[in-house]
């Protein structure tokens, strides 16, 4: 997807979705944020940081700051929940403590129990990733995400593969969980009433570009599907 004319500015703690059709560079616009896709050019800056200057450990240190919900969840199934969240803390921490639940530090053990509190899955702690539903491992991957401590939530479509009640509880924990830790949320949906609920403002893409950008009340969500099907 090339992107050509893409001017965007996101306040701090705001929360913010961005729509459009397939193909029209959503999912491109996010990673490239964090170099996930390396933009051909153009200036990007995120928590301060001017993305296209930073060397690979300055990558890393930005890309700590930033925590990712996808739509896979892209846990290890194998493996407890709880484990699954310690996980989370290796974007400050390293080595074998943080492998497994069973070798964590008390103190990481027990901030994994509050992000699985936070996102009502305390009583899953030992469950498999395999035995839970997909809303419920999708809660993990949030709870993952928390333990980060991240400035920035990105979150693309974490919600499309869910059913429309699973897909509702997840979103609502995502606008909660950042607006209680005054962290920035940027989501993409391809569900309209998800978009108007859960942000303050959208955004939607189109022709490489910003075609569409709204507060999240001066919008219906029949316009939201007008645009989104005319692009």
């Amino acid at each position: 997807m090339i992107m050509s004319g893409l001017d965007l500015d996101i306040e701090h703690g705001s929360r913010v979705a961005i729509i459009g059709a397939n193909g029209t560079g959503k999912s491109t616009l996010i990673r490239m944020l964090v170099r996930l896709v390396e933009p051909g050019g153009g200036d990007i800056r995120l928590l301060g940081e001017t993305v296209r200057e930073l060397d690979a450990p300055g990558l890393k240190r930005l890309r700590s700051r930033v925590g990712f919900v996808f739509q896979r969840h892209n846990l290890v199934t194998r493996l407890s929940a709880l484990t699954n969240v310690v996980h989370g803390v290796q974007s400050r921490m390293s080595g074998p403590r943080t492998w497994t639940q069973l070798l964590a530090p008390r103190q990481v053990r027990a901030e994994a129990m509050h992000c699985l509190e936070r996102v009502g899955l305390a009583d899953k702690a030992m469950a498999r990733i395999d035995t839970l539903s997909g809303g419920q491992s999708q809660r993990v991957a949030v709870a993952r995400m928390l333990m980060q401590r991240p400035e920035l939530v990105i979150a693309d479509e974490p919600d499309a593969s869910l059913d429309p009640k699973s897909g509702e509880e997840v979103m609502a924990t995502l606008a909660a969980l950042a607006n209680e830790q005054d962290a920035t949320l940027i989501f993409v949906s391809h569900r309209m009433e998800h978009a108007i609920r859960f942000s303050e403002r959208i955004v939607g893409l189109g022709g490489g570009r910003v075609a569409l950008d709204k507060p999240s009340g001066a919008v219906s969500e029949a316009e939201l599907t007008r645009f989104f099907h005319h692009d």
